[in-house]
């Protein structure tokens, strides 16, 4: 695993941290969702006014991305998670390994997530019977976080799955 920060991103955002490692090293332990989720919002959230419940909160958003990645992958490539923030605005990238299907998933996930008001498809799949649909994490993010999300190519068999945040009012 690699973990870098300190560079530019493209457009306003500065990098702050990012990891790159292989998927199959991520997907051998469901524990790493947790832990890295866990680890970048220490790293990240010690200049927010309130530092531990900026922390908690990008931890669980974090987490919700990471599970799904953890999910829905394919088995060998490449996976990075890359934080940049411009302001009160955070923005998550994850380069996320994909096949065919995969990669249909996250497109579909994106253009449902960004069709409208998700509120009422996030409570049917919470309150439904039988397994949790594979995107109930990207839901919850859009209806609980006011996520926006994005999808583009990444170099190889990858996408690029970005989620904005703002987890903290901007200063006046």
């Amino acid at each position: 695993m690699d973990l870098g920060a300190g560079q530019k991103e493209a457009g306003d955002h500065a990098l702050l941290l990012e990891f790159d490692m292989d998927m199959g090293g991520f997907a051998s332990n469901w524990a790493y969702c947790d832990r890295l989720s866990t680890y970048f919002a220490r790293m990240i959230s010690h200049n927010r006014s309130d530092s531990l419940l900026y922390s908690n909160l990008f931890s669980s958003a974090l987490n919700e991305l990471l599970e799904t990645v953890y999910r829905l992958h394919a088995p060998t490539g490449s996976f990075v998670c890359s934080v940049s923030r411009s302001g009160a605005s955070d923005r998550i990238a994850l380069t996320i390994p994909v096949d065919a299907e995969t990669e249909q998933f996250y497109r579909d996930a994106v253009v449902i997530l960004n069709g409208g008001d998700v509120s009422p498809r996030y409570h049917k799949a919470l309150f439904s019977e039988g397994p949790l649909q594979p995107n109930i994490g990207l839901l919850e993010l859009a209806v609980d976080y006011a996520a926006r999300f994005s999808i583009e190519p990444a170099d190889g068999n990858a996408i690029r799955l970005i989620a904005e945040l703002t987890l903290e009012a901007s200063a006046p």
